[in-house]
């Protein structure tokens, strides 16, 4: 079964912290690159981080140094912290290959404001 379950997300005020999980069926998870894409209110989803099944990684340059992300690759989970949070990262954050190649899931609201 295909399927990515988001979660972690919350209100936060600026310059806190939110951790984000997914969990994802091993047929996604395995051998692929993940990461964590991110769909603004009124604007298109963006890809903001990725993670190979390596560990190597990378991250668009809004979040460059305060958001990192992790795999555990026994449990099928990948994980974004996410550190100095700004009003600009208001989102629906979702988790999928780098590529977007399989169905989206329900996302993770994170609601960064005073």
């Amino acid at each position: 079964q295909v399927q990515l379950v988001e979660s972690g997300g919350g209100l936060v005020q600026p310059g806190g912290s939110l951790r984000l999980s997914c969990a994802a069926s091993r047929t996604i998870f395995r051998f692929n690159t993940m990461g964590w894409h991110r769909q603004p209110p009124g604007r298109q989803r963006e890809l903001v981080a990725a993670i190979t099944s390596a560990g190597s990684t990378n991250y668009a340059d809004s979040v460059k140094g305060r958001f990192t992300i992790s795999r555990d690759n026994a449990k099928n989970i990948i994980f974004l912290e996410m550190n100095s949070l700004k009003p600009e990262d208001t989102a629906v954050y979702y988790c999928n290959t780098r590529s977007a190649a399989f169905p989206w899931g329900q996302g993770t609201q994170v609601t960064v404001s005073s």
